[in-house]
Protein backbone atom coordinates (compact mmCIF):
# COMPACT_ATOMS: atom_id res chain seq x y z
CA UNK A 1 0.00 0.00 0.00
CA UNK A 2 1.06 3.60 -0.57
CA UNK A 3 1.06 6.42 1.99
CA UNK A 4 -2.69 6.79 1.52
CA UNK A 5 -3.10 3.17 2.67
CA UNK A 6 -4.32 2.20 -0.78
CA UNK A 7 -3.04 -0.12 -3.51
CA UNK A 8 -2.26 1.89 -6.64
CA UNK A 9 -3.77 1.06 -10.02
CA UNK A 10 -0.31 0.23 -11.34
CA UNK A 11 0.36 -2.24 -8.53
CA UNK A 12 -3.05 -3.88 -8.99
CA UNK A 13 -2.47 -4.33 -12.72
CA UNK A 14 1.06 -5.66 -12.20
CA UNK A 15 0.06 -8.20 -9.56
CA UNK A 16 -2.93 -9.39 -11.59
CA UNK A 17 -0.69 -9.78 -14.63
CA UNK A 18 1.79 -11.75 -12.51
CA UNK A 19 -1.01 -14.05 -11.31
CA UNK A 20 -2.47 -14.46 -14.80
CA UNK A 21 0.99 -15.45 -15.99
CA UNK A 22 1.10 -18.34 -13.52
CA UNK A 23 2.50 -16.67 -10.41
CA UNK A 24 1.04 -17.01 -6.93
CA UNK A 25 0.56 -13.92 -4.79
CA UNK A 26 -0.94 -13.29 -1.37
CA UNK A 27 -0.34 -11.01 1.60
CA UNK A 28 0.44 -11.14 5.31
CA UNK A 29 -0.82 -8.27 7.46
CA UNK A 30 -1.68 -7.12 10.96
CA UNK A 31 -5.06 -6.10 9.59
CA UNK A 32 -8.22 -8.13 10.03
CA UNK A 33 -10.57 -9.45 7.39
CA UNK A 34 -12.68 -6.28 7.52
CA UNK A 35 -10.02 -3.90 6.25
CA UNK A 36 -7.59 -6.24 4.47
CA UNK A 37 -10.06 -7.84 2.08
CA UNK A 38 -11.65 -4.59 0.78
CA UNK A 39 -8.23 -3.00 0.24
CA UNK A 40 -7.13 -5.92 -1.94
CA UNK A 41 -10.49 -6.52 -3.65
CA UNK A 42 -9.26 -5.53 -7.12
CA UNK A 43 -6.48 -8.13 -7.04
CA UNK A 44 -7.20 -11.69 -8.17
CA UNK A 45 -5.70 -13.30 -5.07
CA UNK A 46 -6.29 -17.05 -5.02
CA UNK A 47 -3.89 -18.13 -2.27
CA UNK A 48 -5.17 -17.82 1.33
CA UNK A 49 -3.85 -14.73 3.09
CA UNK A 50 -2.36 -14.28 6.56
CA UNK A 51 -4.32 -11.94 8.84
CA UNK A 52 -3.66 -10.32 12.22
CA UNK A 53 0.06 -11.16 12.19
CA UNK A 54 -0.62 -14.88 11.66
CA UNK A 55 -3.65 -15.39 13.88
CA UNK A 56 -5.78 -16.40 10.90
CA UNK A 57 -5.32 -17.98 7.50
CA UNK A 58 -8.21 -16.78 5.36
CA UNK A 59 -9.42 -17.98 1.94
CA UNK A 60 -10.68 -14.86 0.15
CA UNK A 61 -12.12 -16.72 -2.83
CA UNK A 62 -14.24 -19.04 -0.70
CA UNK A 63 -14.85 -16.46 2.04
CA UNK A 64 -13.87 -18.70 4.92
CA UNK A 65 -11.23 -19.11 7.60
CA UNK A 66 -8.85 -21.97 6.93
CA UNK A 67 -7.09 -21.86 10.29
CA UNK A 68 -7.22 -19.78 13.51
CA UNK A 69 -4.93 -19.68 16.54
CA UNK A 70 -6.92 -19.10 19.73
CA UNK A 71 -5.52 -17.81 23.03
CA UNK A 72 -5.83 -19.90 26.19
CA UNK A 73 -8.39 -18.24 28.51
CA UNK A 74 -5.89 -18.13 31.40
CA UNK A 75 -3.46 -16.20 29.21
CA UNK A 76 -6.23 -13.83 28.10
CA UNK A 77 -7.06 -13.13 31.74
CA UNK A 78 -3.41 -12.28 32.40
CA UNK A 79 -3.29 -9.95 29.40
CA UNK A 80 -6.36 -8.07 30.62
CA UNK A 81 -4.89 -7.75 34.12
CA UNK A 82 -1.73 -6.21 32.64
CA UNK A 83 -3.72 -3.63 30.70
CA UNK A 84 -5.84 -2.81 33.76
CA UNK A 85 -2.79 -2.50 36.03
CA UNK A 86 -1.26 0.18 33.81
CA UNK A 87 -4.50 2.00 33.06
CA UNK A 88 -4.48 1.21 29.34
CA UNK A 89 -7.60 0.15 27.46
CA UNK A 90 -7.55 -2.29 24.56
CA UNK A 91 -9.62 -4.01 21.93
CA UNK A 92 -10.20 -7.75 22.14
CA UNK A 93 -11.09 -9.90 19.11
CA UNK A 94 -13.03 -13.16 19.13
CA UNK A 95 -13.85 -15.53 16.30
CA UNK A 96 -17.06 -17.43 16.87
CA UNK A 97 -18.77 -19.49 14.12
CA UNK A 98 -16.55 -17.90 11.51
CA UNK A 99 -17.37 -14.31 12.50
CA UNK A 100 -14.73 -11.92 13.86
CA UNK A 101 -16.05 -9.44 16.45
CA UNK A 102 -14.20 -6.67 18.29
CA UNK A 103 -14.94 -6.01 21.96
CA UNK A 104 -13.97 -2.97 24.06
CA UNK A 105 -14.77 -1.51 27.47
CA UNK A 106 -14.05 2.19 26.85
CA UNK A 107 -12.65 4.40 24.10
CA UNK A 108 -10.43 6.57 26.26
CA UNK A 109 -8.28 8.40 23.69
CA UNK A 110 -8.80 10.16 20.38
CA UNK A 111 -6.56 7.55 18.74
CA UNK A 112 -8.74 4.69 20.01
CA UNK A 113 -11.92 6.50 18.95
CA UNK A 114 -10.52 7.11 15.48
CA UNK A 115 -9.37 3.47 15.26
CA UNK A 116 -12.86 2.24 16.12
CA UNK A 117 -14.78 4.73 13.97
CA UNK A 118 -12.84 3.96 10.79
CA UNK A 119 -13.23 0.22 11.23
CA UNK A 120 -16.86 0.38 12.35
CA UNK A 121 -18.20 2.74 9.70
CA UNK A 122 -15.79 2.34 6.78
CA UNK A 123 -15.09 -1.39 7.07
CA UNK A 124 -18.32 -2.48 8.82
CA UNK A 125 -16.44 -4.33 11.56
CA UNK A 126 -18.80 -5.36 14.40
CA UNK A 127 -17.96 -3.73 17.75
CA UNK A 128 -19.40 -4.66 21.14
CA UNK A 129 -18.96 -2.58 24.29
CA UNK A 130 -18.76 -4.78 27.37
CA UNK A 131 -16.67 -5.90 30.31
CA UNK A 132 -13.86 -7.66 28.47
CA UNK A 133 -13.22 -10.26 31.16
CA UNK A 134 -16.76 -11.58 30.61
CA UNK A 135 -15.91 -12.54 27.02
CA UNK A 136 -12.25 -13.59 27.27
CA UNK A 137 -12.98 -17.25 26.61
CA UNK A 138 -11.59 -19.94 24.30
CA UNK A 139 -12.75 -17.93 21.25
CA UNK A 140 -10.42 -14.97 21.91
CA UNK A 141 -7.68 -14.56 19.32
CA UNK A 142 -6.20 -11.07 19.58
CA UNK A 143 -5.70 -8.00 21.73
CA UNK A 144 -4.61 -4.66 20.34
CA UNK A 145 -4.28 -1.04 21.30
CA UNK A 146 -2.59 2.03 19.93
CA UNK A 147 -1.06 5.03 21.65
CA UNK A 148 2.13 6.61 22.94
CA UNK A 149 5.28 4.51 23.27
CA UNK A 150 5.86 5.46 26.92
CA UNK A 151 2.37 4.37 27.97
CA UNK A 152 2.37 1.09 26.08
CA UNK A 153 5.89 -0.06 26.94
CA UNK A 154 5.13 -1.07 30.59
CA UNK A 155 2.14 -3.12 29.41
CA UNK A 156 4.28 -4.83 26.78
CA UNK A 157 7.01 -5.62 29.32
CA UNK A 158 4.51 -7.22 31.72
CA UNK A 159 2.73 -9.28 29.06
CA UNK A 160 6.08 -10.65 27.88
CA UNK A 161 6.08 -12.83 31.01
CA UNK A 162 2.69 -14.44 30.26
CA UNK A 163 3.00 -17.97 28.89
CA UNK A 164 1.14 -18.81 25.72
CA UNK A 165 1.18 -15.40 24.02
CA UNK A 166 3.48 -13.43 21.76
CA UNK A 167 3.66 -9.70 21.11
CA UNK A 168 4.12 -7.30 18.22
CA UNK A 169 5.09 -3.77 19.32
CA UNK A 170 5.88 -1.36 16.53
CA UNK A 171 5.52 2.12 15.05
CA UNK A 172 3.13 2.13 12.11
CA UNK A 173 4.83 3.54 9.01
CA UNK A 174 1.51 4.86 7.69
CA UNK A 175 0.07 6.86 10.58
CA UNK A 176 2.96 7.34 13.04
CA UNK A 177 1.17 5.60 15.95
CA UNK A 178 2.56 2.86 18.15
CA UNK A 179 0.69 -0.45 18.14
CA UNK A 180 0.76 -3.18 20.78
CA UNK A 181 -0.69 -6.49 19.60
CA UNK A 182 -1.00 -9.74 21.56
CA UNK A 183 -1.83 -13.15 20.09
CA UNK A 184 -1.23 -16.86 20.61
CA UNK A 185 2.40 -17.97 20.70
CA UNK A 186 1.44 -20.29 17.85
CA UNK A 187 0.46 -17.35 15.66
CA UNK A 188 3.03 -15.51 13.56
CA UNK A 189 3.61 -14.50 9.98
CA UNK A 190 6.39 -17.10 9.98
CA UNK A 191 4.02 -19.91 10.99
CA UNK A 192 1.47 -18.60 8.52
CA UNK A 193 3.95 -18.87 5.66
CA UNK A 194 5.05 -22.30 6.85
CA UNK A 195 1.41 -23.48 6.86
CA UNK A 196 0.70 -22.10 3.37
CA UNK A 197 3.93 -23.53 1.97
CA UNK A 198 3.21 -27.01 3.36
CA UNK A 199 -0.52 -27.18 2.65
CA UNK A 200 -0.50 -25.69 -0.83
CA UNK A 201 2.76 -27.14 -2.11
CA UNK A 202 4.90 -24.07 -2.68
CA UNK A 203 8.63 -24.73 -2.89
CA UNK A 204 9.80 -21.11 -2.88
CA UNK A 205 8.58 -17.99 -1.05
CA UNK A 206 9.50 -14.39 -1.85
CA UNK A 207 8.47 -12.01 0.96
CA UNK A 208 8.16 -8.23 0.86
CA UNK A 209 8.27 -6.30 4.14
CA UNK A 210 8.45 -2.85 5.66
CA UNK A 211 8.00 -3.10 9.42
CA UNK A 212 9.27 -5.03 12.45
CA UNK A 213 6.30 -7.41 12.42
CA UNK A 214 7.57 -8.61 9.03
CA UNK A 215 10.84 -9.95 10.41
CA UNK A 216 9.31 -13.31 11.45
CA UNK A 217 7.99 -13.64 7.89
CA UNK A 218 11.50 -13.11 6.55
CA UNK A 219 12.66 -16.07 8.62
CA UNK A 220 10.55 -18.42 6.48
CA UNK A 221 11.17 -16.75 3.12
CA UNK A 222 13.68 -17.90 0.52
CA UNK A 223 14.02 -14.38 -0.85
CA UNK A 224 13.61 -11.37 1.45
CA UNK A 225 12.75 -7.99 -0.08
CA UNK A 226 12.45 -4.69 1.84
CA UNK A 227 10.70 -1.71 0.31
CA UNK A 228 12.58 1.58 0.34
CA UNK A 229 10.44 3.05 3.15
CA UNK A 230 11.03 0.03 5.43
CA UNK A 231 12.50 0.21 8.91
CA UNK A 232 16.29 -0.08 8.99
CA UNK A 233 16.05 -3.43 10.80
CA UNK A 234 13.99 -4.83 7.92
CA UNK A 235 16.41 -3.50 5.32
CA UNK A 236 19.31 -5.07 7.20
CA UNK A 237 17.58 -8.47 7.11
CA UNK A 238 16.68 -8.24 3.40
CA UNK A 239 18.36 -9.72 0.33
CA UNK A 240 17.11 -6.77 -1.73
CA UNK A 241 16.04 -3.21 -0.96
CA UNK A 242 13.71 -1.89 -3.64
CA UNK A 243 11.63 1.23 -4.40
CA UNK A 244 9.27 2.74 -1.87
CA UNK A 245 5.58 2.02 -1.44
CA UNK A 246 4.74 5.37 -3.06
CA UNK A 247 6.78 4.42 -6.13
CA UNK A 248 5.17 0.99 -6.62
CA UNK A 249 8.32 -0.74 -5.41
CA UNK A 250 6.78 -4.22 -5.22
CA UNK A 251 5.22 -3.93 -8.66
CA UNK A 252 8.46 -2.71 -10.19
CA UNK A 253 10.40 -5.58 -8.61
CA UNK A 254 7.88 -8.16 -9.83
CA UNK A 255 8.11 -6.75 -13.34
CA UNK A 256 11.89 -7.07 -13.53
CA UNK A 257 12.52 -10.07 -11.30
CA UNK A 258 10.04 -12.76 -12.32
CA UNK A 259 12.90 -15.26 -12.42
CA UNK A 260 13.42 -14.80 -8.67
CA UNK A 261 9.81 -15.84 -8.08
CA UNK A 262 9.97 -19.06 -10.10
Amino acid sequence: MNSDAAVSEKTVKTINSFIKGGGYFTFATARSIYSAVPKTAEMDIRVPCILMNGVSIYDIKNEQYVKNEFIDPAASAGVLRAFEKHGVHCFMYRIDKGILTCYYSELTTNVMRSFAEVRKYEYKKPFVQCRLADHADEKAVYFTTTGEYEKLLPVKQEIEHIAGVDIAFYLDVYNGAWYLEIFSHKASKANGIRFIREHYGFSKVVAFGDNLNDLPMFEQADVKVAVGNARDEVKDAADYVIGTNDNDGVAEWLTTNNSNCG
